[in-house]
């Protein structure tokens, strides 16, 4: 059985942070970064507070079924959540979007190197 890739992002927006959190996150603002953001296991937060107090999680996993995606994107909600309360961090409109890479398009170089294959 072929092993697909899930891509999970799970949105919020920060809510009714101190100015000690919002001073934490800032400080910690380098390291979250949009441009640096990834794909990962453990789940890749970024934001930007100084444009707006949203946020994203990216979180990478892995399923043997098109079903298994569910059960991901579950995961990826409760580490967020954790993640989250662990810091005391408010936040609201918390939501997902999962993409199962499989079933994505090719793009033009994977066409040509399919092509080529075979």
């Amino acid at each position: 059985m072929t092993i697909r890739t899930f891509r999970i992002m799970v949105r919020g927006v920060f809510d009714g942070l101190t100015d000690e959190q919002r001073a934490e996150l800032l400080a910690a603002a380098p390291r979250h970064d949009v441009l640096h953001a990834s794909f990962t296991r453990e789940g890749h937060l970024s934001y930007d507070l100084s444009a707006r107090a949203a946020f994203t999680f990216r979180f990478l996993d892995e399923g043997e079924a098109e079903e298994d995606i569910l059960a991901a994107t579950e995961r990826a909600e409760l580490s967020a959540r954790n993640w989250l309360a662990e810091r005391g961090y408010g936040y609201k409109n918390l939501r997902s979007q999962a993409e199962d890479r499989s079933l994505a398009p090719l793009g033009k170089r994977q066409r040509r190197a399919a092509n080529t294959a075979g």
